[in-house]
């Protein structure tokens, strides 16, 4: 599953535990589900940053290594 599709599903997720009247259960199987997508796109989010990193290059040719945020 891509980073982009794992955040689609959380905010499906989200609709549903906020918007419907669900029965415990269905509601902790929600709730596991999105901690499992919430995993795979905290992965993917720091692969890419990595690979940011890694590929950021100096305005003279040379690679820079630039750290992301604040």
């Amino acid at each position: 599953m891509t980073f982009e599709q794992s955040l689609d599903r959380l905010e499906g997720i989200v609709r549903d535990l906020e918007g419907r009247d669900l029965p415990l259960e269905e509601a902790l199987r929600l709730f596991e589900e999105g901690i499992g997508h919430l995993r795979t796109a905290g992965v993917a989010l720091s692969q890419a940053e990595a690979r940011v990193r890694q590929l950021v290059e100096a305005a003279d040719g040379a690679l820079a290594t630039v750290e992301l945020g604040g």
